[in-house]
């Protein structure tokens, strides 16, 4: 099964915001990250870039994370 992660850049370094990711809506300048179980994260982030060979989702300007350190 191909599920990504998501993640921001932070001082050169890569800090998971979401694991197992099966899709992103953008609803109302948020990003919707939904995992195949159900599992909903509304943040407020532009995508950067989205790597299909790694599963991985690139995300900048977060704000209103409860994962991340804004």
């Amino acid at each position: 099964m191909c599920l990504s992660k998501a993640y921001i850049e932070r001082s050169g370094k890569r800090q998971l915001v979401m694991a197992e990711i099966a899709s992103i809506k953008i609803e109302g300048g948020k990003l919707r990250l939904r995992t195949l179980f159900g599992e909903q994260k509304e943040i407020g982030a532009n995508i950067r870039e989205i790597d299909f060979l790694t599963h991985s989702i690139t995300l900048e300007n977060l704000k209103g994370c409860d994962v991340c350190d804004d």
